[in-house]
Formats: structure tokens, sequence, C-alpha cells
């Protein structure tokens, strides 16, 4: 049984490229550590201060191992202190999620595009 930790940031919106290169470095430390990042999203349209990170793991054991690689990453320990010295995240939220089978990285089948458009 996979699960995906959510991670929901509350940012300053005006430190929106500080966030985009903390997700950045992540790219390079999470996968390392142990998780398989499916991705950093900033906001786009609508509200502008929220922002999410998706990190999908085997296990909560392997998410607990991930945890303690991560806290001896020197790289991982760099980015949280940039975030804390920038304070361009006001609040982190995680909520962990059961992956339903057959339902992630759904793309949608070119050709059936015209069924949709009389919708």
């Amino acid at each position: 049984m996979s699960i995906v930790c959510m991670i929901r940031y509350q940012i300053d919106p005006f430190q929106r490229e500080a966030f985009r290169a903390y997700a950045e470095n992540w790219g390079r430390i999470i996968p390392r550590c142990g998780g398989d990042l499916l991705g950093y999203f900033l906001p786009s349209e609508g509200t502008n201060d929220i922002a999410w990170g998706l990190i999908r793991f085997d296990s909560l054991a392997d998410y607990e191992r991930y945890r303690k690689r991560l806290r001896a990453d020197e790289a991982g320990s760099g980015n949280f202190a940039m975030a804390q010295q920038q304070r361009f995240i006001l609040r982190e939220e995680r909520t962990f999620v059961e992956i339903v089978e057959g339902t992630l990285n759904q793309s949608a089948i070119m050709g059936q595009r015209s069924d949709w458009e009389g919708m």
C-alpha cells in the first residue's frame, strides 16, 4: 500500500521565487533520501499563498526511514535553515493519504477528447 505525504504550505506571496528555489532544492534532496517526489506546486490562479509538495512512500515505515536520512542530510538541513531565515513559509501542514490503485498518473487518451466536447 503506497502512501503520499501531502504538504500544504501557506507562503508569503511576495516571496514566491524564494519558495520556488526551496522546492527546486528538494527536487535533488528528497529522492536521494528515499522519497519518490511527485512534485512541488506553486499557486497559479486563485489563491496566491498556497503551495503543495507531494512525496510518495511504499509505507509509513519507509517514510520514517526517509525522515531519519533527511535529518542527517547536509543539503536538507541547509534548505530548512534557508526557509527559516527568509521566512517565506508562514505555515506548513502534513497529511498522509493512501493511493487508490489504478488512479495515479492517468493521462487523457488521445482521440477521446472529442467525446468531451459535447459536455
